[in-house]
């Protein structure tokens, strides 16, 4: 059987190209035979169900395993005690039928709690069951809820997750599961509960006796290298491994569900196109950017999710655009609740105790969704840009220099009389929303991470396969410039780059506005100041 790239629902080693889990699987059985009790909690299409069944394969030879999905439970079966434990006792029944060293008695108790005619089944009947089949048990039993935010809303969950405590703290006098393992998007130790319409939220858990999980679920630059050495035994593309991994893992930052997006996209859909006729050609730098062009493009579940999450919490759509467009410095500070949520979805990650775009992908996302608001396209920039894209076109290729010439036109017609604060917090933003619709469809930009602040940001354009490096910056005097003008010319020599582009943002009234061209040795910048 070929395997292909999957992005639907779990990964399986026989159908499909996947990173080695090994590393990581090896580090959760070290809390798993620690005896500890921990959540999973990643962002949607993280790879979680993929790594828990793998998980349960990897812990069978020392564990029982008892592998559920909570999706499997209908949400009327939360309504109240017994239909919970009528529902649980089903699940675990299904797992478990099959295992021949499952106790009878065992069987058997769970079979009576699952019968939907006992009206009376309690928690307290199913945890008496589970510390009996523990107790008989030949291996240590370890339980693993996968989608367990399903249930975060509902009290009964609240009362399971009480004796799941209540049990672990009694393990030394009752036997109990030796390991519990729930995994979703959201933080039960934390999560806001709303457990009925107009009652106060709760953000007190009885999951307190969590250990915390640090085992890192992205995917490294060596873990995509590794998947697509097996792309390459079967397809021998003669791809450079090193330059595509790094590629993906650039854009990607490792989110699994992306790296896979992006592979499938050149294997599948770019491949055997016109300007890529066969995988060799679509398997290479400019291959990998066509993927991303038209991800960025796509309608998926995840980012109609992202999406959605923004317009339902307006704080964190607040706090996304800051980080966009103002080049704001935020700390991660795990108390404030739009950076934990941001955190939570996967919007952002944090390094060095501050909070970025988790992703180049995300980022461009982004930017086209606050670039495309009805009220930023009805605005003058958008439609200049749109009236005059074609002329910034020649051949194929993008003209920076006439976009800079016919944007600080633009701009001084438009907001030249506009205070300096409207300007500072603005100013690049139009200038993206400026650019956005000449290389829409044909091109993508994203902002380089590593000089995004307040007084400079270094905007990095994909158009066709060439790469052009704008860096927008306030204005603040000529020695100021100069430094720029070096960090620049250094930016080009890392992107192997002649031509570098500025544009800077000038609030003295008696500034001198337009474009020229400098040459330092073998680089040309061509300067633009509004």
């Amino acid at each position: 059987m070929t395997k292909s790239f999957n992005v639907n629902g779990a990964c399986k080693a026989n159908r499909h190209y996947m990173v080695d889990l090994k590393s990581r699987l090896t580090a959760i059985k070290r809390m798993v035979d620690a005896n500890e009790y921990f959540t999973i909690n990643k962002a949607r299409q993280f790879g979680k169900t993929t790594t828990l069944r793998a998980l349960a394969d990897f812990l069978k030879k020392d564990y029982t395993v008892i592998s559920l999905d909570f999706q499997n439970i209908e949400s009327i079966e939360f309504s109240d005690g017994s239909s919970f434990v009528h529902a649980l006792a089903r699940e675990i029944n299904k797992k478990i039928c099959k295992i021949k060293t499952i106790p009878d008695q065992t069987k058997i108790g769970l079979v009576q709690l699952a019968d939907s005619e006992n009206k009376n089944a309690r928690m307290a009947e199913l945890f008496s069951c589970v510390s009996d089949w523990c107790a008989r048990s030949i291996k240590p039993i370890v339980l693993i809820i996968d989608e367990v935010d399903t249930a975060a809303n509902n009290q009964v969950f609240l009362d399971f997750l009480a004796q799941l405590r209540a049990a672990y703290i009694d393990s030394d006098e009752t036997p109990t599961f030796w390991s519990v393992i729930l995994a979703g998007v959201y933080d039960i130790r934390n999560i806001k509960q709303k457990i009925r319409p107009g009652s106060d939220h709760r953000q007190n858990s009885p999951w307190n006796i969590a250990a915390d999980f640090d085992v890192e679920m992205s995917f490294s630059a060596a873990d995509i290298k590794g998947m697509l050495e097996q792309y390459e035994a079967d397809h021998h593309t003669d791809m450079d491994l090193d330059e595509v991994a790094g590629m993906l893992f650039d854009y990607t930052s490792g989110y699994p569900f992306l790296v896979s997006k992006l592979c499938k996209l050149m294997d599948e859909k770019i491949a055997g196109t016109e300007d890529f006729p066969d995988k060799r050609a679509a398997w290479s730098k400019a291959g990998l950017l066509e993927a991303v062009k038209r991800l960025i493009s796509e309608k998926n579940t995840l980012f109609e999710s992202l999406i959605g999450k923004l317009n339902d919490y307006p704080e964190m759509k607040d706090m996304i655009y800051l980080l966009l467009f103002q080049g704001q410095t935020i700390s991660y500070n795990a108390d404030e609740p739009a950076t934990d949520m941001l955190l939570m979805f996967g919007f952002i990650k944090v390094e060095r105790e501050t909070v970025h775009i988790a992703n180049r992908v995300f980022e461009i996302r982004l930017y086209n969704y606050f670039l495309t608001l009805p009220e930023v396209q009805n605005g003058d920039m958008y439609r200049f840009a749109l009236r005059d894209k074609n002329q910034f076109i020649c051949d194929g290729h993008l003209d920076m220099e006439r976009i800079l010439k016919k944007f600080v036109v633009h701009f001084d017609d438009i907001y030249g009389d506009q205070d300096d604060k409207f300007l500072e917090e603005d100013g690049r933003r139009y200038f993206l929303l400026y650019l956005k619709p000449i290389i829409n469809g044909n091109g993508n930009y994203y902002i380089e991470s590593r000089t995004r602040n307040q007084e400079r940001t270094d905007l990095i354009i994909d158009y066709h396969g060439e790469q052009f490096i704008v860096e927008m910056k306030i204005w603040h005097g000529n020695a100021y410039n100069e430094r720029g003008e070096q960090q620049l010319i250094d930016y080009l020599d890392h992107y192997h780059l002649k031509k570098g582009y500025m544009l800077s943002f000038n609030f003295n009234k008696r500034k001198e506005t337009g474009v020229k061209e400098i040459r330092f040795g073998d680089k040309v910048l061509i300067e633009a100041v509004v």
